[in-house]
């Protein structure tokens, strides 16, 4: 053992600098799995303060059924590229910003009637 360790050191004193020091990471490495969190606020259907307001004035309720129609039509809206698309389901129309998955504004069947629907890319009927 003739290697001198000096105290504070963990390596042998005639080790070269350049040895200790970790590789640089490749252009092509594998890149972090996104968060659970992340991946759940990617899908997760948002409704905007105006739409919150406007489902109430207007009584409209939403079961889990048609949340989840409305969540798959924002991702078939999100598949074709669009960014704000009309949705129209039964009685009633929604405008969603596909990008951000929200449902910007509602409206029931009688607040539709004589309407037009502007700055909206696409529309998704649902039956």
């Amino acid at each position: 053992m003739s290697d001198r360790l000096t105290i504070g050191q963990m390596y042998p004193v005639n080790v070269h600098s350049s040895v200790l020091q970790r590789p640089s990471a490749t252009k092509n490495s594998v890149t972090p799995e996104a968060s659970f969190e992340t991946v759940l606020q990617q899908k997760m259907l948002k409704f905007s303060n105006h739409a919150a307001k406007r489902l109430e004035q207007r009584g409209i309720e939403l079961g889990s059924r048609e949340l989840e129609q409305i969540s798959s039509a924002v991702d078939k809206a999100a598949a074709k590229g669009s960014k704000e698309s009309l949705i129209l389901m039964k009685d009633m129309a929604l405008i969603v910003s596909v990008q951000n998955r929200t449902v910007v504004t509602a409206m029931d069947g009688s607040s539709m009637k004589d309407n037009v629907f502007t700055q909206i890319d696409s529309a998704v009927i649902i039956s």
